[in-house]
């Protein structure tokens, strides 16, 4: 470490870029740590008012002492004239954090902040290591198999052939990537910043965008699978039909079927499904839908050989998908007529479509410990600020609009920002303005929507769709809306998780016995009484919607499995089957917080609740609560056997 940060702060053009590239706050969190000047904070911490690069209003007269400062700190311990410090006292390291993100960091965060950034640990402190571990004979004994190779799926691979344990990996996809392979649509991109959006072992400073697109998702994963040398474990382009717990030797029989049509099966000690919540298209019954005469596809089915270019397009769908695909062809198109069955709230940042500079990549990746701070600024940015605002008051005079004052203050300042992206004009606020509280739906972000919603050759459409002809998508009030191409931005079939393969457990119970299409329940969203050494990850009740990056959740529950592993291989028993008791009392807390949060709101229909208005894929808890469920394997919670 040393001898490359003497090369750095000898190339004097290289530390000024990487300086001057810094943002004010982790730039001075670094200054305060390797100096142990705490001055610092009381001197300059005033001008950080939040946890976003935006949020920080120091005069450049204050930026330049900082980095001076810091210049001198960095050729000091490079020349060895200055230890490297420890990590700083609890007292300071408090103080720190709080002035670094501009909020109080409540204490119970800590654990979860270090964790996640590794700011005084380069080994991943979520690794589970072996109690004893056992020999060759015995690991290699013990198969696991991982159902997809997306970033669940590959974090789970990575954390198993650390610990040495065999696996197998079943990819429907001729590559890894998961979601991020299979969605190519036009604008696909990440609504969590990127340096967070990444798993905490593997950072990436090359990120060319603070919310960067799917070609460089895919290829950060790409990555992982090869410098991890994961890739030979996978069997691509075959997809898991079936899987059935036979109870006389305690192993999982998992079917396959490969793109050719040959069929084999697998047999496991451990089954884990890393197919997450997404990855099924819903294809809406529209009638006449198989009557259109031109090109038709599900943006997750994205047709790349289509030139849009002066074709008129018909849209179906305005969530997540719709946001990016619409704003990204619209220039191109000769006309855009966007189907909105309810309106979604889009909030904007200023580093949404921002790239990262060459100073601040130089920072990232130069400067000590600067890209840990910034990762924990981006979480403290992501995560659970907002969670509080999301409860219903129950004294709250509007709950149709709004759930508390936090919460209408932010929907006041919302259409006040629409308003001034549709230039005033009262019909599309009308139509673009949803009636329900901020949170109700998925927030999503503002991908130059609105401005393009005002487009002469962009009509948005929210009168209900009657069919669907050959050439034209008509509408309830007789209207035939023209088209030459139709897309689905429909989303997904979110509710029905595991569909379509056939799980079947212990006395023959199949999942769609318990769940039925839409019911899904598992204790913690990992595991399920009556399947044994079954585990999930992005399971029931996991989805992330206040904030938070699902990466994070994916860790918290990789290492949760890996201690079911551990226990399983130390002990020698065959099978951990969870209880009764701690999956229902778990899913009696999922309810009874949904059912006083934004989610659960009557006046939503949203891709989380199921056909009875039970929200089955979100959690409401916050991140560093998830973290707290997840931290510790009680066995008591399991029948060993």
């Amino acid at each position: 470490m040393l001898d490359d940060l003497r090369a750095f702060t000898r190339n004097g053009a290289l530390l000024t870029e990487a300086l001057q590239g810094a943002d004010f706050a982790p730039m001075l969190m670094v200054l305060v740590h390797l100096s142990g000047e705490e001055h610092w904070l009381a001197d300059v911490g005033q001008y950080i008012t939040g946890p976003w690069n935006f949020h920080e209003n120091a005069p450049e007269a204050i930026k330049q002492q900082v980095r001076d400062r810091l210049r001198t700190v960095l050729t000091e311990i490079a020349e060895g004239t200055r230890p490297m410090p420890d990590a700083p006292p609890a007292h300071l390291l408090r103080a720190m954090l709080s002035t670094g993100v501009g909020q109080t960091v409540p204490e119970e965060y800590i654990p979860m902040i270090l964790e996640e950034t590794m700011l005084f640990n380069d080994r991943d402190p979520k690794t589970v290591e072996w109690r004893s571990k056992p020999d060759a004979t015995v690991l290699n004994a013990f198969q696991t198999v991982i159902i997809g190779a997306g970033v669940s799926g590959l974090c789970m691979a990575i954390k198993l052939k650390e610990a040495g344990i065999p696996f197998t990996i079943i990819e429907k996809n001729r590559t890894v990537g998961g979601t991020w392979f299979e969605n190519g649509y036009p604008g696909c991109g990440v609504d969590t910043p990127n340096h967070f959006y990444s798993l905490s072992f593997e950072p990436n400073h090359d990120w060319p965008e603070h919310f960067s697109k799917r070609n460089e998702l895919w290829a950060y994963m790409e990555r992982l699978a090869d410098q991890y040398d994961i890739r030979s474990h996978i069997r691509f382009e075959t997809e898991v039909t079936a899987a059935r717990y036979d109870e006389a030797s305690a192993r999982w029989i998992v079917s396959t079927r490969a793109v050719d049509g040959t069929g084999n099966t697998l047999t496991a000690n451990a089954l884990v499904s890393a197919v997450g919540q997404l990855n099924r298209p819903s294809i809406p019954a529209i009638p006449g839908l198989d009557d259109f005469a031109g090109p038709a596809f599900h943006t997750a089915r994205w047709d790349a050989t289509q030139d849009l270019r002066g074709k008129r397009v018909a849209m179906i769908g305005t969530g997540a998908s719709g946001m990016q695909v619409g704003p990204t062809i619209a220039p191109d198109v000769e006309h855009l007529t966007i189907f909105q069955r309810s309106a979604h709230w889009a909030v904007s940042n200023p580093n949404y479509h921002a790239k990262v500079s060459p100073g601040k990549m130089a920072a990232l990746k130069h400067i000590p410990f600067y890209a840990k701070w910034y990762r924990f600024q981006l979480m403290w940015a992501s995560s659970d600020g907002l969670h509080a605002s999301l409860h219903a008051d129950p004294a709250w005079p509007t709950p149709d609009q709004s759930l508390n004052a936090a919460n209408q203050k932010f929907r006041e300042d919302l259409i006040a920002y629409i308003s001034g992206q549709v230039n005033g004009d009262a019909e599309l606020i009308r139509k673009v303005v949803p009636p329900y509280p901020p949170y109700g739906k998925r927030m999503l972000r503002d991908n130059h929507w609105y401005q393009s919603l005002t487009r002469p050759n962009v009509d948005l459409v929210n009168e209900p769709i009657e069919r669907i002809t050959a050439d034209a998508v008509v509408t309830r009030d007789g209207v035939e809306h023209k088209a030459d191409v139709l897309v689905l931005a429909t989303g997904f079939v979110a509710q029905k998780m595991l569909w379509p393969m056939d799980i079947t457990g212990r006395d023959g119970v199949t999942i769609r016995e318990l769940w039925g299409d839409d019911n899904p329940r598992a204790y913690l969203g990992i595991t399920v009484p009556r399947f044994p050494n079954l585990f999930m990850l992005y399971g029931p009740g996991t989805n992330l919607a206040h904030g938070g990056s699902a990466i994070y959740h994916t860790e918290c529950q990789v290492r949760y499995i890996m201690q079911c592993l551990r226990e399983l291989i130390e002990t020698g028993a065959a099978s951990m089957e969870c209880k009764p008791e701690p999956h229902d009392a778990f899913n009696e807390l999922l309810d009874a917080t949904h059912s006083k949060m934004v989610w659960a709101h009557r006046g939503v229909g949203n891709w989380y609740k199921n056909k009875h208005g039970r929200v089955v894929t979100n959690s409401p808890f916050r991140l560093v609560d998830y973290r707290r469920m997840t931290e510790r394997l009680d066995r008591n919670d399991y029948v060993m056997a």
